[in-house]
């Protein structure tokens, strides 16, 4: 099931996202002119554009990488990252930083993807959105797993809202409480406010999917689905102390009587599946998604 929709549906979600980051790209060249002004002025106003900047060296720089070459302070990299420039640095500083930064990009800039650089000629059409469509590229590479992620959890909470609504359930708004759905609603993303352990504040976990069945009776608490997907054994045992990590402080919280699920969609082997029974935490095949109605629904 899951290799089929990957092989129908991932292409397009990447391929849209690509479309969407080339035009962000030809924003960048512009603004720092296809980039040979990646002065501190330019970075000071535009913040945003260093992750662009990042994958349009030779060879494309990780953060930490760029911070070793530059020199300069992890807090205004990461600002940056983020799209804003550190409110309380020291202004002499900051132009510093910039100035280091700029001069790193404009020096690694990729020549064979900026393949004007170094000639009279200025880019032509053409070759500005051939650069920008490989940088887009280089973006989204370094992101492909979230961007598949995000389509395959989009498209399991579809099918969980369209088999809840096929039974009488009605949809609530994401600002909905938890602890306050009437019988027969659902939610989707919805933030579920837990204890820390040795710590009298609370935070907020988000939940996927919410749901108050229908005969549930008063101070019940609803069924909580956590939509997982994935593409190969070795992520989702990686990942697997997530859900872990959710349920010990949802108990905390809460008691035994909450009761938190997951939808599963791909590879999901023996040593997961035990790791995460071992921590009470039950699940549903998507394939088989007609047994949501063993839990009540």
């Amino acid at each position: 099931m899951y290799n089929d929709w990957f092989l129908r549906f991932a292409p397009v979600a990447y391929r849209e996202t690509r479309i969407r980051t080339t035009k962000d790209v030809e924003a960048t060249l512009l603004k720092t002119k296809n980039p040979t002004d990646v002065s501190a002025d330019v970075l000071k106003r535009e913040p945003n554009v260093l992750p662009t900047l990042r994958m349009s060296t030779c060879p494309p720089l990780a953060v930490d990488r760029l911070i070793g070459l530059a020199g300069v302070s992890r807090n205004l990299v990461a600002c940056m990252e983020e799209g804003t420039i550190p409110l309380r640095m020291d202004t002499a500083m900051l132009e510093k930083d910039l100035n280091k930064i700029g001069a790193i990009i404009e020096r690694m800039a990729d020549p064979d993807i900026f393949v004007w650089l170094g000639r009279r000629a200025v880019a032509t059409e053409p070759e500005v959105l051939r650069a920008a469509t490989i940088v887009a590229d280089r973006l989204c590479g370094s992101i492909a797993n979230p961007i598949i992620r995000n389509a395959q959890e989009k498209r399991q909470l579809a099918a969980v809202g369209s088999w809840l609504r096929g039974r009488g359930y009605s949809p609530l708004p994401p600002m909905t409480k938890f602890d306050a759905m009437p019988p027969g609603t659902f939610s989707f993303r919805l933030n579920v406010p837990v204890k820390l352990e040795g710590l009298a504040s609370t935070i907020n976990i988000p939940v996927a999917t919410v749901v108050m069945p229908k005969r549930s009776k008063a101070g019940e608490l609803p069924l909580l689905i956590e939509a997982k997907s994935a593409g190969d054994f070795t992520n989702v045992n990686k990942r697997r102390k997530e859900e872990a990590v959710k349920m010990s402080q949802l108990r905390v919280t809460y008691g035994a009587r909450v009761r938190f699920i997951l939808l599963l969609c791909g590879y999901f082997d023996s040593g997961y599946l035990g790791y995460e029974a071992a921590e009470g935490i039950d699940w549903v095949w998507e394939h088989r998604i007609d047994e949501f109605a063993k839990f009540g629904l």
